[in-house]
């Protein structure tokens, strides 16, 4: 049984559906007007771009000469970051605006790394960060106020760490440095750009990799013992440098406005993972937002534009809305051959079902205000309203069910690999939902 009161305000409706990797084509931002038109509410800019063809957002393409003045105007190269953003914020869409280095994945196969090392000088990499802060909100060097918030200083600096024959081999993909070497860019860094900008921005980091290790020793870590899992033992690394990250930040009194940290598991799992990450975080005295800034539950060819996709995505936006996560960004929106690209059809250059549920769940977000809902039943449900307009999302990934509700008289629309939001003859009241199939009811 599903029953919602409206009359109950339980809190906000959170940018659960925010992304990563806008849909840009080369320079052709058209496809924002989908971002628009789900009211998704951050793009996040990590992994955007091609450094030799469209240099863009990351530090080496924005400021390609660290030898030269970070003062000066003309050794910054801010043109196709200025078209990325501005019509990012054309859309009502802001980003969250990665401070580092995209992925090289080629030095996991044996490629020597091009961008991805420890800045030789940190306190000079911050003030280029300052700069380009000062571009984007203050108008320097010919930029722009658009008073950006969210400023992530590098993406998963422990992505790596692997064993190699005999030896402890470094393929991380993401930092070539030692862990010492980020934890002092993290701290000099963030206090450097708080003291520039107080609370006009927020920073923070630093991308963690995961949490994954906690299920190998459940009872060690908190953990229900039925979600016992034996992971690699590589993950350990994450959380030794996560617990060592935490503690230095708090010895130098670094600014922690954010926590970000990543999960490419199923949904029961990552809820746990967000109630381990949010205990480590109190017990340690930071009283941060949490952004689980890249996820992707069905990152698979076969997935791409399913209803298993879909409806496990929004199934994701519906439980993470129930705990203290501020945000989560999905990994990703971009429009390309990849098997994160969960959002748009690269051959057609047009949504699968999985966006028409962020636009769903872009509904809710709207209406503002969540409702009690509760269910007796392995689905995920959420409920909204503005005080006039009433809605629930609901999102099955189960077998096929009726669902008795107490909402009498709502229409229902569809979303799954035949209904793209689409208005559906069912009964509100005993609502027959198929297997990977999303409800959006509304009155």
């Amino acid at each position: 049984m599903l029953k919602v009161d409206f009359e109950k305000i339980v809190g906000k409706i959170k940018p659960m559906h925010a992304v990563g990797q806008p849909p840009m084509l080369a320079t052709d931002c058209t496809m924002f007007a989908y971002l628009k038109e789900a009211h998704i509410p951050y793009a996040r800019l990590h992994d955007v771009g091609v450094k030799r063809l469209l240099p863009m957002v990351d530090i080496s393409c924005i400021f390609p000469d660290f030898s030269k003045d970070e003062q000066d105007p003309a050794n910054y190269d801010f043109e196709y970051t200025d078209l990325l953003i501005s019509e990012l914020m054309n859309v009502d869409c802001p980003p969250i605006f990665r401070l580092g280095e995209t992925i090289e994945n080629a030095v996991a196969k044996g490629y020597r790394p091009r961008h991805i090392f420890a800045p030789a000088d940190p306190h000079k990499w911050a003030r280029v960060c300052e700069h380009i802060i000062r571009h984007y909100n203050e108008g320097w060097a010919h930029g722009f106020r658009f008073g950006i918030e969210y400023w992530e200083i590098w993406n998963e600096p422990d992505n790596g760490f692997q064993k190699g024959e005999g030896t402890a081999k470094d393929i991380n993909q993401m930092w070539v440095g030692t862990v010492e070497q980020y934890y002092e860019l993290y701290a000099v860094t963030a206090k450097h750009l708080k003291a520039c900008f107080g609370d006009a921005i927020k920073v923070g980091g630093y991308a963690s990799s995961g949490f994954y290790a906690i299920f190998n020793n459940p009872e060690k870590y908190g953990v229900p013992a039925e979600f016992k899992k034996i992971y690699r033992e590589r993950y350990e690394l994450f959380l030794t440098f996560c617990f060592g990250f935490l503690d230095y930040v708090k010895e130098q009194n670094a600014p922690l406005d954010f926590f970000s940290w990543h999960s490419y598991s199923d949904v029961d799992r990552t809820v746990v993972v967000e109630r381990f990450v949010e205990r480590s975080l109190r017990e340690r005295g930071f009283d941060c937002e949490i952004h689980l800034n890249e996820w992707n539950n069905a990152h698979s060819w076969e997935g791409l534009g399913t209803s298993y996709a879909a409806a496990h995505a929004v199934a994701m936006l519906l439980a993470m809305q129930d705990t203290d996560v501020t945000m989560l960004n999905y990994y990703d929106a971009r429009v390309g051959a990849s098997t994160y690209g969960g959002m748009f059809n690269p051959s057609k250059f047009e949504p699968f079902c999985l966006y028409y549920g962020f636009k769903a769940f872009g509904e809710l977000f709207v209406l503002g205000q969540q409702a009690e809902c509760t269910i007796d039943e392995k689905i995920y449900a959420v409920a909204a309203t503005d005080g006039k307009k009433k809605a629930v999302l609901l999102a099955n990934i189960g077998e096929e069910r009726v669902v008795e509700t107490n909402l009498q008289g709502f229409e229902v629309y569809l979303v799954d690999e035949t209904h793209h939001l689409e208005k559906a003859e069912l009964d509100s009241e005993k609502l027959l939902l198929q297997e990977n199939q999303i409800a959006y009811l509304v009155k």
